[in-house]
């Protein structure tokens, strides 16, 4: 109907996305139904399940199993003979044979449609393998075994849904953080609304404990939220009036009262949990491999066994029984279920943990690829750095301490809403100063300010401001001029008479940023590079101290993705590091895009394939770890499922195998990457 590459599928959750233009949802329900499946429409209003839906094949696995025994004990109740039970050839009993016929029946009533469906398809699938497996041992007498193979088949079909649900219920938890009513303030008090009913500037109550329902800002209150949920952080982030909450977090002992900034499909939660799903979506190389693998492999399966089966028999004229039976083991353990399962499961258990841990990944592809790395590229500001200024060194002079040089300023710059000022502010309260205002505040634009404090008049401002004053002296001048080298702003401080100091104050370095860098040179990153807008003495100053092999300062968007675009044809396999719109090129172009702190921010969120929601850079060197995890194991469970395959064909062409032992060796390979994969989700 249009082609494969119209068709898309989340197994995980079920879902199957079609573009087929001119295709009547009708026509493709019914398409579906014939695969042995069901269909419906995901907008469609979601039926109540049955208990049949919910526990049907449960209830058939338990009876397979169930009517194999009884069978079994039947046949040795008759007969007395267990070595004749287990293995004799056509001397099951007719109550035996009704029982062993009942069993295989269960165990295979939801397999034969899809069977069938291969079948007619020419296309032969794991499920046509068992069924001409379990078909084929009653044809030559093998009751027992064809009912064990239709129940370990159907076991490990149970088994194998469970472990999917299992990985689906991990990305479905994301799903609860969201609460389903809001507290409302309006003239009336308090009311519950519906999220969805929630309009933006919309003022709502959060109460002690409760999970935030919306995104938006605090009006009034004060509290620590748990923003785990969402940015993966360990600690509790205080939270005061201004200050920006998500949806999905957990207010801690103060009540809140939040100014909706969002609706409830446009939250930070909204955009996780929809590219959680796409993510799905996306998948892996291994997985493309895997499937592609399993296409040519069943069939090439299907010829071995029939070669097994004729040459002995044709050709060399031996017993036609045994080798039909040896060639139906070879049909059994060929089936592809552990090699095709494994993968998928891997994949969305690596995304679930990502995703708790704060580590937004958009598809299997980009999971993969911060395994094989060589190179990354950091942006500075708001990466590297911390994002904006701070006071790295206050200068006193002229007999002033360090005290009274942050007095004045700070009296100053109190009455400004300069970056610069609420940096010297800041870095005052920290060292405990606060003032007074100054008073008789006033600004000269671009240049600096004036005010007065306890009655004498003091000024502020740049290195220009000191020299258009002419109150500069030649030491002071060589010393400005060499932290203006490094990168550094230098605010002044003084009256008429002279200067009181100066206080130099620069983006500085994220605390663990150094650590970071020294972390992913142990994990073999062969080269780290800086790109930074900024001059280039302030890009060597942060680049020096994180210790970064490659600085480059100056640059346009354009140059950044020049840069980025270099290091791939030298490297390979290089990430892009940033936070910012202008750093939205660098991000496409790189290997993998990774946007910092990019809860909130719907344009890093977009731009990137991975998006770390916290300012934190030490979820980089995790994240390559997880990703090299989750590509060990996927190996790990592609060896395992061939090797055992490989013991088992070998066997089979010495006709030293059997049919139980087959499946059984299938069905336990299946449980073991499964069960391997599930590791995953504990990140």
């Amino acid at each position: 109907m249009g082609g494969e590459q119209n068709l898309a599928f989340d197994v995980i959750k079920g879902e199957m996305t079609v573009l087929a233009g001119g295709v009547s949802v009708g026509v493709l329900v019914e398409a579906v139904r014939k695969t042995g499946m069901s269909a419906r429409l995901l907008s469609a209003p979601v039926e109540a399940r049955s208990w049949w839906s919910l526990h049907g094949r449960l209830t058939l696995t338990i009876a397979s199993g169930a009517l194999t025994l009884a069978g079994l004990l039947t046949h040795l109740g008759l007969t007395g003979n267990w070595a004749e039970a287990l293995s004799g050839v056509g001397n099951a009993p007719p109550a035996s044979r009704v029982l062993y016929g009942l069993a295989i029946l269960a165990g295979l009533y939801l397999v034969l449609p899809k069977a069938l469906y291969s079948l007619r398809r020419v296309r032969p699938d794991m499920n046509l393998l068992m069924t001409i497996a379990a078909v084929g041992a009653v044809a030559i007498g093998e009751w027992f075994e064809g009912a064990t193979v239709a129940f370990l088949f159907a076991l490990s079909l149970t088994l194998e849904a469970w472990s999917v649900g299992r990985a689906r219920r991990a990305i479905e938890r994301l799903l609860d953080l969201a609460p389903t009513v809001v507290r409302v303030l309006d003239a009336s008090g308090v009311r519950e609304m519906a999220p969805a009913l929630v309009e933006v500037g919309t003022r709502f109550q959060v109460r002690p404990g409760e999970r935030i329902a919306l995104d938006g800002e605090i009006v009034s209150g004060v509290s620590e939220v748990n923003q785990a949920p969402i940015t993966g952080e360990s600690v509790s982030v205080l939270k005061e009036a201004g200050a920006p909450v998500f949806a999905g977090t957990v207010n801690g002992a103060g009540m809140l009262e939040v100014r909706a900034t969002r609706t409830s499909d446009d939250t930070t939660l909204a955009h996780i949990i929809r590219m959680v799903g796409e993510a799905q979506r996306n998948r892996a190389p291994a997985e493309q491999w895997v499937d592609g693998f399993a296409r040519r492999y069943t069939p090439a399966v299907l010829l071995i066994a029939l070669a097994v089966l004729l040459i002995p028999t044709l050709v060399l004229g031996q017993a036609f029984a045994p080798w039909v039976y040896q060639s139906l083991v070879l049909l059994v353990i060929a089936c592809p279920c552990a090699l095709v399962i494994s993968t998928p499961v891997s994949v969305v258990a690596a995304l679930a943990a990502a995703a708790r841990r704060g580590v937004l990944v958009k598809g299997g592809a980009h999971m993969e690829t911060p395994a094989r790395l060589k190179a990354i590229a950091f942006d500075k500001t708001g990466t590297l750095s911390v994002g904006h200024p701070a006071v790295v060194r206050a200068y006193a002079m002229n007999g002033h301490t360090e005290t009274e040089l942050l007095e004045r300023a700070v009296a100053m710059e109190s009455h400004s809403d300069h970056p610069l000022a609420k940096a010297i502010v800041a870095y005052g309260a920290a060292m405990g100063v606060r003032p007074l205002p100054a008073d008789e505040f006033s600004i000269t634009p671009g240049k600096g300010a004036t005010a007065k404090w306890n009655g004498k008049e003091y000024w502020l401002g740049s290195h220009r401001f000191l020299e258009e004053r002419g109150q500069e002296t030649p030491e002071v001048h060589e010393q400005l001029e060499a932290l203006s080298a490094t990168g550094q702003t230098v605010v002044v401080v003084g009256t008429e008479a002279h200067v009181c100091g100066f206080l130099a104050l620069r983006d500085v370095i994220r605390p663990e940023a150094a650590a970071v860098v020294a972390e992913l040179r142990t994990l073999g990153i062969q080269h780290v590079v800086m790109l930074s807008g900024d001059n280039q003495g302030t890009a060597d100053a942060i680049g020096r101290e994180a210790g970064i092999d490659e600085i480059h300062g100056d640059l346009l968007p354009s140059d950044k993705l020049a840069t980025v675009g270099e290091l791939v044809e030298r490297y390979g396999a290089v990430a892009m590091v940033g936070d910012g719109i202008n750093d939205a090129p660098a991000l496409s172009r790189a290997t993998v895009g990774i946007a910092m702190g990019a809860a909130g921010s719907d344009t890093a969120m977009e731009a990137a394939d991975i998006a770390l929601m916290s300012d934190d850079l030490s979820k980089l060197p995790w994240l390559i770890r997880h990703s090299r995890r989750m590509v060990g194991i996927i190996r790990a469970n592609i060896v395992m499922s061939l090797a055992v395959k490989a013991v088992f064909v070998g066997l089979t062409m010495w006709g030293h195998a059997s049919l139980w032992a087959a499946i059984a060796a299938d069905m336990g390979v299946s449980l073991l990457v499964i069960f391997n994969a599930l590791r995953l989700l504990r990140g």
